[in-house]
């Protein structure tokens, strides 16, 4: 009883079958590997993982803890305990109270418990097996006698009348000796196994490691991205506030300065109006005395007002044409705007641009660099400059200064024809020979085109990039500290190609290598900064 009970709780709720390869999950339950696998995939889609058996969520796919302790005890008890069809077998001669058989006999083909085997003949005729149902079987089907010789070219078991009859002159070995081989090169297959599970279990704890940190890191990047979208919202927020409040506070300020100025033209008006009615009222008079007593009709005009007229610059001008809302404030504050999303769709920030000059002492006699120190091109004619260590035999040449810390970035113009090589060495790279070429060493890195196709180099290690570059324009990117140095496409987006990881221990210096075309420094930036 305690046997089966110990059995049930061998067994894995999911499969209801013994564990194979048993993990357990924070919450302490155990479950098969596969089986429990199966179940968080199925959960991939609600966002939240939950254990089979307690229901305890988890808000990301929870770590598989390999359960050694269980699996050894599964293995130990499986191995110790006698499989269903052994328990099942039952002493021959035991009839009316079954006896289980402790072992068979195959001369008489019959299974024997403890009592009725140490009444059983000893003649050596009687051959002893552990117990079994399958007697028949362990005797030969055209002599009927027991199996006692393996035959080794035919891969048969055989008895001894066959040893002597169809099977004469074949290799012959005992049946247990036979076994005994069989079973060590089992052994040796099964050491091969169990080595391959083992491996392709540590396998599977690596990707489910490389899973759980691609999931951090997607999270992560999406984390970031929240943030960076809240914060542009709110900054577009702030914008259209801030625009819409100048915009109110100008049109108030100009509504107030017009309103004042109509209200004194429409004083100067009724002035008028009264004035004109009196005039109107003298041109209908019939009476001569009374008209010709009434002022002159100059005098009706206001001199003074004329002046006025006069220093405001008449009533012909027009106080406002539009033109003093301030567009320039405004404009201002959009170009704000406009700064943030460019930043955020060049994908790296573009700063003021620092030279990165090419040095000739260390150019090779093939080249002609430019008066400006930027551009390097290959010719057919050799310079006449002096062989030194720090020449380059090859078609080569690096920059003047190197760096030791922070991020720089500097862009080139490259050729559509020939070859070329732009990346970053050591100083300490050899100037001769083969290993000399950029990405032939493990001391430095390059994006080339060789053959109208381009890869990544370093350590003579290529990977072809899987598509063509379009732009004639390529970035280089430099974070010193964290170990990268990465290749960009300056298309629209902007694409990235390759990023090498490495620890430099030395100043890392520009390096060009171009065979039949040329290549020019088109500017750089020291101590660039990603977008946050």
């Amino acid at each position: 009883m305690a046997s089966s009970d110990l059995r049930e709780k061998l067994d894995c709720s999911i499969c209801l079958s013994t564990y194979t390869d048993p993990v357990m999950l924070r919450c302490g339950h155990n479950f098969c590997r596969v089986c429990i696998g199966r179940v968080l995939d199925t959960q991939d889609g609600s966002g939240v993982y939950s254990c089979p058996e307690c229901r305890e969520e988890f808000q990301e796919w929870p770590a598989l803890i390999r359960n050694i302790a269980l699996r050894n005890i599964m293995e130990t008890f499986l191995f110790t305990q006698p499989t269903r069809t052994e328990i099942g077998i039952c002493c021959t001669y035991c009839v009316d109270s079954p006896e289980p058989a402790v072992r068979s006999c195959l001369h008489c083909e019959a299974s024997l418990c403890d009592k009725h085997l140490r009444a059983h003949s000893k003649s050596p005729e009687h051959v002893l097996s552990d117990p079994s149902t399958s007697l028949e079987k362990r005797k030969c089907s055209v002599h009927k006698k027991i199996l006692e010789y393996y035959c080794t070219e035919d891969a048969a078991s055989i008895c001894v009348y066959c040893s002597a009859g169809e099977h004469r002159g074949h290799r012959v070995e005992m049946l247990d000796e036979a076994s005994e081989k069989r079973n060590k090169k089992l052994r040796n297959v099964l050491q091969i196994l169990t080595t391959k599970r083992e491996e392709t279990e540590e396998r599977v704890r690596s990707l489910e490691e490389q899973r759980r940190k691609a999931q951090e890191k997607a999270a992560g990047e999406a984390e970031r991205v929240t943030a960076l979208c809240t914060d542009i919202r709110r900054r577009v927020d702030d914008l259209e506030k801030r625009v819409l409040s100048e915009i109110s506070r100008q049109e108030k300020e100009e509504s107030l300065s017009l309103s004042a100025l109509i209200r004194q033209l429409e004083i100067k008006k009724d002035e008028l109006s009264r004035k004109m009615r009196h005039i109107e009222e003298l041109c209908n008079m019939t009476d001569p005395l009374t008209v010709l007593q009434e002022p002159d009709t100059g005098d009706l005009c206001d001199p003074e007002e004329e002046g006025d007229d006069e220093d405001t610059g008449g009533h012909d001008k027009q106080p406002h044409d539009g033109d003093d809302l301030d567009v320039a404030v405004i404009s201002h504050t959009l170009h704000t705007l406009c700064d943030v999303i460019s930043g955020i769709r060049s994908g790296i920030y573009v700063g003021d641009p620092a030279d990165i000059l090419l040095d000739v002492t260390t150019a090779a006699n093939n080249l002609l660099i430019s008066d400006d120190l930027k551009t390097a091109a290959g010719t057919e004619e050799e310079q006449k400059r002096p062989e030194t260590a720090e020449r380059f035999q090859y078609n080569q040449v690096m920059s003047r200064r190197g760096f030791t810390s922070g991020r720089h970035y500097w862009d080139v113009e490259i050729s559509r024809s020939g070859d070329w090589m732009v990346g970053m060495c050591y100083p300490s790279m050899d100037r001769r020979g083969d290993q000399s070429l950029i990405g032939c060493n493990n001391k430095s890195w390059c994006l080339g085109r060789y053959n109208n196709q381009y890869s990544v180099i370093h350590d003579s290690r290529q990977v072809w990039l899987p598509h063509q570059i379009s732009s004639d324009r390529v970035r280089i990117c430099l974070d010193y500290e964290a170990g990268q140095l990465s290749f960009y496409e300056l298309c629209d987006p902007i694409r990235h190609l390759h990023t090498f990881t490495a620890t430099f221990s030395e100043p890392l210096h520009a390096a060009l290598y171009v065979w039949h075309c040329s290549i020019k420094i088109l500017r750089g930036n020291i101590n660039w900064k990603k977008p946050l």
